[in-house]
């Protein structure tokens, strides 16, 4: 948890998960009832965390996907890796049939590391998310649907 926290407190993280304390941590990842949270490694240390909820109505099988990773990390495809191989889980093991993601609209690298695994914008989501900086910011909503998956 407190290598989590300092990867959330870096710049270019910080921003899109804004004010995070070690409570606010434990209460949104391990704690959360309605979300699993899985740590991304590389060889050992710990880079990053991908989590995912789950509805589970089988009218509305889907999941959604967040994840952060440490800025010296990023620009290798690890990002992208760890996308593919949860959404490989969800969609085969899980038999979800359509996932989502919700970036910030600023987050280029998100939304780029995010098609590159086969999700699609659907639209924009007005004011969506309170910024670290106290304004409210407008998030892409991204799909994929299984076949998509590349």
């Amino acid at each position: 948890m407190p290598r989590l926290l300092e990867i959330l407190r870096e710049q270019g993280v910080s921003e899109w998960w804004p004010d995070y304390d070690m409570v606010r941590l434990r209460a949104d990842t391990f704690e959360a009832a309605d979300a699993t949270s899985l740590a991304v490694d590389l060889e050992g240390p710990l880079i990053g965390l991908i989590m995912y909820t789950q509805e589970a109505e089988p009218h509305y099988r889907s999941a959604s996907i967040d994840i952060a990773l440490d800025v010296g990390c990023t620009g290798q495809g690890l990002g992208t890796d760890a996308l593919r191989t949860l959404s490989r889980h969800l969609l085969g093991s899980l038999g979800h049939h359509r996932l989502t993601v919700d970036p910030a609209c600023a987050n280029g690298r998100a939304i780029r590391a995010y098609r590159k695994v086969g999700f699609s914008p659907v639209g924009v989501m007005r004011e969506y998310e309170l910024g670290a900086d106290g304004t409210w910011h407008d998030n892409l909503l991204m799909d994929m649907l299984a076949g998509e998956l590349r």
